[in-house]
């Protein structure tokens, strides 16, 4: 009779493939929901603004002149969606370490994945910016005025900070597994490949080919700095010898109902905003 507890008796190699699978899966649904939060405070709040732009699967272009725009409604633009973002990195970590790290099953790893993306798109997207010197980076060069000298700074004080953040997370990430097998320390950096570095590069690859021809530079910058969150976690998980999990962890099984979930939400998103959608009449 099939029981609903881990069976150690299925292939290790089954149970890291699967696992890697379920990974990007995750990867790619909690990335999907954060950027659809982020860009859809940004739009409320430019149409409470009374903004004009298009809005398509990657980005957000305003179609107003540069008259138009007055500082402090450049400030809120920008930074609307990074500040709600961080407002939710800190409620979904919140929630996983107070109520599900102790918990079986895949949710707790899509809140905790929920929580990296959210603090990505906040930290990360502070020193991404930079380099294309649009979105966040509105933010300190207005409010700071002072040339891009501070707007630089300020960027790689938040890498700096993604970095330390994401290695020692090590141990939540860890905790946000059940499998015996892949817990086990002798397999701990088998484990950081099939359920970091790996969902890591196929996540990006995918989200990146759902956004084609639409995707932006901007975006694909910020998907980038998830490096600065995931190798410090790498090396958190390397370097720590917790390996125990939770009693009666739950079969290792490939995660069907949120890979539909996500090649469903992927496809919304891109029948929805193809072409891109005008707003700000």
């Amino acid at each position: 009779m099939q029981t609903d507890y881990e069976d150690l008796t299925i292939d290790a190699d089954e149970k890291f493939r699967v696992t890697l699978l379920n990974n990007t899966v995750l990867y790619v649904l909690a990335y999907t929901f954060v950027w659809a939060v982020h860009q859809f405070v940004k739009i409320g709040l430019s149409k409470y603004l009374h903004l004009r732009g298009n809005w398509d699967t990657s980005k957000i272009v305003y179609t107003m002149a540069d008259n138009e725009w007055w500082r402090l409604a450049i400030i809120a633009i920008n930074g609307i969606g990074p500040f709600v973002c961080m407002l939710l990195a800190f409620a979904a970590y919140t929630w996983y370490w107070a109520r599900l790290r102790a918990s079986r099953g895949l949710f707790k790893l899509l809140v905790f994945w929920i929580a990296l993306h959210a603090l990505n798109l906040c930290l990360g997207a502070l020193l991404a910016d930079n380099f294309t010197q649009s979105g966040f980076w509105f933010v300190p060069s207005w409010v700071f005025q002072m040339g891009n000298v501070p707007n630089v700074l300020v960027g790689i004080a938040a890498g700096i900070g993604q970095i330390v953040l994401g290695y020692f997370g090590g141990v939540a990430f860890l905790q946000a597994h059940d499998s015996k097998t892949v817990m086990r320390y002798q397999n701990r950096r088998r484990m950081v490949m099939y359920t970091l570095i790996l969902p890591f590069i196929y996540g990006t690859g995918i989200i990146c080919l759902s956004r084609l021809p639409d995707l932006a530079l901007s975006e694909f910058l910020r998907l980038l700095s998830m490096i600065l969150l995931v190798g410090p976690m790498c090396l958190g998980c390397l370097s720590e010898l917790f390996g125990s999990t939770v009693r009666g962890p739950k079969n290792t099984r490939v995660a069907w109902g949120m890979m539909g979930l996500s090649v469903i939400l992927l496809l919304l998103w891109r029948l929805f905003l193809s072409p891109a959608l005008h707003f700000g009449g």
